[in-house]
């Protein structure tokens, strides 16, 4: 993959005039931060954007009102210049958006943050960190967009998100001084850490509970494995989003060493996540089954039986260690 300068990433943003934002389907904090950071930044400049995502944003996200300005389609009538992906390690991650993006005349634009980007945009900037919203950040300060509040808030909730509150192996210097220049915008850390880690509906907490109670080990207890039901969310009234750091869990449990959560989307069908400590390579792993992400997490969907998936995954695992 050829990754573009800061510099000649930063001119393309400021030439856009018309600008259609995606990013991945089942969108998390630093997809929605990423995004709307960058919807709000065009709107400032006086540019036309729009923010699109397959789907809308778990209700958990409402407390900051932009997420209301995602869109599940792409206006036809708008005549757009540039496609700006974010937070996505290939195309496909984009779902319904992904052939549009592909097939798209104009400047396509690429801001990720996982190894395992292809590098599927006409430019792209590709930085090995915690969150893409890090990575904008910096793309912000040297694009010359004024950081605001509202701004800080959203880079804030994808850098504490995806970085698990500053907890993560890879978080480094740069990550603390991306968090610094956001708190010196106005960012309500106290706010963002509240709605994310300390408050949850009744669902949630159910749903945790019934999860953790079968949490199953392999490997001399290197290896853990949890599984969300089709069943669990349908006895507690959650749904998908609500599992959100539930696989990081186990990885506060001695001796373990990868923590993976699979969460059954329909019959046979597995959506995993790995977590890793650091001696084992997640995204080699999740490599194996046609998925990817970062070396410390992962993620790839699976289809079989449970004890089938189970077994491939201990056996991807132990070739790991």
């Amino acid at each position: 993959m050829i990754n573009n300068s800061a510099s000649e990433i930063a001119e393309k943003l400021k030439k856009a005039n018309s600008v259609a934002i995606f990013c991945h389907a089942r969108p998390d904090g630093d997809a929605l931060g990423a995004g709307l950071a960058l919807f709000l930044a065009f709107q400032n400049a006086g540019k036309r954007a729009v923010m699109c995502c397959e789907d809308l944003p778990p209700e958990k996200f409402d407390f900051l009102h932009v997420m209301k300005q995602v869109r599940r389609g792409l206006p036809t009538k708008a005549d757009y210049d540039t496609f700006i992906s974010v937070d996505c390690a290939d195309v496909s991650r984009m779902g319904v958006f992904a052939d549009a993006y592909s097939k798209f005349a104009g400047a396509t634009v690429n801001v990720d943050h996982h190894v395992s980007n292809s590098g599927f945009a006409k430019y792209n900037y590709v930085i090995d960190c915690p969150a893409t919203c890090e990575v904008l950040t910096d793309l912000f300060e040297v694009a010359g967009f004024e950081i605001t509040k509202d701004i800080a808030d959203l880079l804030l909730l994808g850098l504490i998100t995806d970085s698990g509150n500053f907890t993560h192996c890879d978080v480094g210097e740069n990550t603390f001084k991306a968090a610094a220049k956001l708190r010196a915008a106005g960012g309500d850390v106290n706010l963002i850490n509240y709605m994310m880690f300390s408050r949850q509906p009744k669902q949630r907490a159910l749903l945790y509970g019934r999860v953790m109670n079968k949490i199953r080990f392999a490997l001399d207890d290197k290896l853990t494995f949890i599984v969300t039901t089709l069943e669990d969310m349908e006895q507690t009234g959650a749904d998908k989003s609500l599992t959100e750091g539930f696989v990081d869990f186990p990885l506060t449990i001695d001796g373990v060493e990868v923590s993976i959560s699979l969460m059954e989307v329909k019959k046979r069908h597995y959506k995993v996540s790995f977590r890793s400590k650091g001696k084992v390579n997640v995204n080699a792993v999740a490599g194996i089954f046609g998925g990817g992400g970062h070396i410390l997490a992962s993620g790839c969907v699976l289809n079989g039986e449970f004890e089938e998936v189970i077994e491939k995954l201990e056996f991807a695992v132990r070739q790991n260690l």
